[in-house]
């Protein structure tokens, strides 16, 4: 089968490797539409690189059953599915709490094993035992592969305890940016969205943002104390920059939710006043994944929100353009890229 392969540090090849058949437990599915994420760039640049290596990364993943291992039950041949890429044991602390991005023993798609920049990616026996293999009805595969990032923005507006008439902050209006603002509006909260990229400010009012605002323009955390009165209820950093985050730390209110959603680089830190923690009560939390449950629930969130959700697309092409669509996320010249088969 034909692969995206990552042998080092900026090193992607795409070549031919064997195409793997499912053990026991195991279902082999043929890839129809993989996501670029931008964790899967920071890896190729050598920020959390796998110590065994060649590996393939990828893991926001749809397409087809072609085969199942033995003892499989469920899941059948030919069926259009989307996979949970996290191979959590379901019998840690963590996920007998449902916690499964946190599980003691995991490992997952591009993290440890070959994930879906190519042809056929092998999920193994803990994401089949799981029900990580969920079915997709008739949902394009682009969509589908909207599934994954999209379940990582609702465990982060859980995690934030975002609802109605909340006036949340977005900071960073890239694709993860943008899917903040498409749940956060589901949950009819206020969002208010942060960018110095003129363009992605354009399209985040264009799925419906109710206020963009350039810090290039205007003193934003002048401007948010107007349109909020006292601070925002909740603020979303959807962006790895550890100083962009502690320089928005000030724009929640006391009482408010902080949330670091961007993964940063390894080894930075931020600065920050514990009096201003304590006696503002602030909350400071941070999501990088998601549960099975969340993964689920964004099958409906999808479904029902298509429309908004295709329009963070903003190229779809073959596995040949793997290397265009990674530049692409590093330059932020596109939004969301998606490698498509057949």
């Amino acid at each position: 089968m034909k692969a995206a392969v990552v042998y080092g540090e900026n090193d992607i090849r795409l070549t031919e490797v064997e195409t793997p058949g499912p053990a026991p437990g195991q279902a082999l599915v043929k890839v129809q539409a993989s996501g670029v994420c931008a964790t899967d760039v920071k890896i190729l640049g050598g920020n959390g690189l796998p110590k065994e290596l060649p590996t393939i990364l990828g893991h926001e993943v749809a397409g087809t059953i072609e085969e199942l291992g033995e003892g499989v039950t469920g899941p059948e041949i030919g069926q259009r599915v989307a996979v949970y890429p996290i191979a959590a044991c379901g019998e840690c602390f963590y996920c007998q709490r449902g916690r499964h991005s946190l599980c003691l023993e995991q490992y997952g798609l591009g993290h440890g094993i070959d994930g879906g920049f190519a042809e056929y990616v092998l999920v193994p026996e803990r994401i089949v035992k799981l029900g990580g293999i969920q079915d997709i009805g008739e949902m394009p595969y682009d969509l589908a592969a909207m599934i994954e990032p999209v379940s990582c923005c609702l465990a982060a507006a859980g995690q934030c305890g975002t609802k109605a008439a909340d006036n949340v902050v977005i900071i960073g209006c890239g694709p993860l940016g943008l899917l903040h603002t498409i749940v956060s509006k589901a949950l009819d909260a206020r969002v208010i969205a942060v960018d110095v990229n003129k363009e992605r400010l354009a399209k985040a009012e264009e799925i419906g943002a109710d206020s963009i605002l350039c810090p290039q323009e205007i003193d934003i955390k002048e401007e948010i104390k107007k349109l909020t009165q006292v601070g925002a209820d909740v603020v979303i950093a959807a962006l790895g920059a550890p100083d962009i985050v502690e320089e928005s730390l000030p724009l929640v209110r006391n009482g408010g939710v902080f949330n670091i959603f961007g993964g940063t680089p390894a080894g930075k830190t931020i600065t920050l006043d514990p009096r201003w923690l304590h006696y503002g009560e602030v909350v400071i939390t941070g999501t990088f994944a998601a549960s099975l449950d969340n993964f689920k629930a964004s099958i409906r969130f999808v479904q029902e929100k298509a429309e908004l959700v295709s329009k963070v697309i903003s190229v779809r092409c073959g596995l040949d353009d793997i290397l265009n669509a990674v530049e692409n996320v590093k330059s932020g010249s596109a939004l969301k890229s998606i490698i498509m088969f057949d």
